[in-house]
């Protein structure tokens, strides 16, 4: 919240070489019901050795003092990280000279015959200095806690993707296997029964674990895709085929090379992307054909997926809990990639992840892989 100037004693540097006139402007501020301490200084040297001391509301300057003008003192103001408002206050200085003076950063000028004004610039050019830096300020603390919310955004991605890992193990080593054994041991039941009963039912339990078997293999390569051991173009190939079997959405897959270069984390997001995109046309696109096109141009990798269904609403795209387009989003951050979405209602949409393969990024697969 702004305090008024009015409200609070203001500390004034005035640059002047006239004691009459600086007993003028402290006249002209008292009738205005401004409370303040004056100090005035009349050399460069002295003005600055006060601007560096940093403890000054306001500057009121005159334009031209003996040996320099008010513009070599608001150089030297202008390169303070916190500089107060500059006024001019002068009677040797043309409108026009006055314009651009404050075109160049001053807060406002003031002829010298216009005193009874003083006050009320005076407050004004206050107001919007506060009014500025706590703008500034807040500008400031939000490009903060963006970046922190990246960094924790960030963070998610690599405990989940490393969770998945984990899960994907248990599964594999644990109920896999368990799963595996129970279904040779009620096949040899089936095999060497004489009940007919029992060995209807054993046949019926291990066409149930076969099953079963099947579903825990699908989770694990959700949520671990060891196809990505083959490479990125084949684990991508492998969605396209898997998405065409399952919803009987044609799906065409074009690739710049055989074989695309990429460090793990890379590869993983790419596949997640492509993996999210899909998902989202198979619950809400129902189109009638699928593009993926995978490339490495120009030393950057692109994964566009798209079709030609229903599309989504503009805002759709920026609605609160819109998690899945924002996850692609963080996710790409991750390996300081970007995305991209177009739709149109009605045209279909599509996704595109780039991502310069000579970027760092964070260690994500690496991390779900240890």
């Amino acid at each position: 919240m702004v305090q008024k100037s009015s409200d609070r004693l203001l500390a004034i540097l005035h640059l002047e070489d006239s004691e009459a006139d600086h007993g003028l402007m402290t006249l002209a501020l008292k009738r205005g019901g401004l409370s303040f301490s004056a100090l005035r200084v009349d050399t460069l040297e002295e003005f600055q050795e006060q601007i560096d001391r940093g403890c000054f509301d306001i500057v009121l300057a005159d334009y031209r003092l003996p040996g320099f003008t008010a513009l070599d003192a608001w150089s030297y103001v202008a390169q303070k990280p916190q500089s107060p408002p500059f006024i001019l206050v002068s009677g040797a200085i043309g409108e026009t000279a006055a314009v651009d003076a404050i075109r160049m950063g001053m807060a406002d000028y003031l002829l010298k015959d216009d005193l009874q004004r003083l006050p009320h610039v005076v407050e004004r050019a206050i107001e919007i200095h506060e009014a500025r830096n706590a703008r500034e300020q807040a500008v400031s603390e939000l490009a903060v806690s963006e970046r922190r919310l990246s960094e924790l955004a960030e963070h998610l991605q690599l405990s989940i993707e490393r969770e998945r890992a984990s899960i994907a193990r248990e599964i594999h080593d644990d109920i896999g296997g368990a799963l595996t054994a129970v279904r040779f041991d009620v096949s040899w039941i089936a095999r060497h029964s004489d009940n007919e009963a029992m060995r209807k039912h054993a046949i019926s339990a291990a066409e149930m674990l076969h099953h079963a078997i099947g579903a825990s293999q699908r989770i694990m390569m959700n949520l671990r895709p060891p196809v990505l051991e083959q490479g990125l173009v084949a684990a991508v190939q492998w969605l396209a085929t898997g998405f065409e079997q399952r919803t009987g959405t044609p799906v065409q897959f074009t690739s710049s090379r055989d074989t695309i270069p990429a460090s793990n984390d890379i590869q993983l997001v790419a596949y997640r992307t492509a993996q999210e995109a899909l998902t989202n046309i198979s619950k809400h696109a129902n189109p009638s054909k699928v593009t993926i096109d995978l490339s490495d141009q120009e030393g950057v990798l692109t994964i566009e997926v798209s079709d030609d269904g229903v599309g989504i609403e503009p805002e759709m795209l920026s609605k609160p809990r819109a998690f899945g387009l924002r996850g692609l989003q963080e996710r790409a951050r991750t390996v300081g990639g970007w995305i991209d979405i177009s739709s149109r209602p009605g045209q279909g949409t599509s996704v595109i992840l780039s991502v310069p393969l000579t970027a760092a990024g964070s260690s994500v697969a690496q991390g779900a892989h240890q």
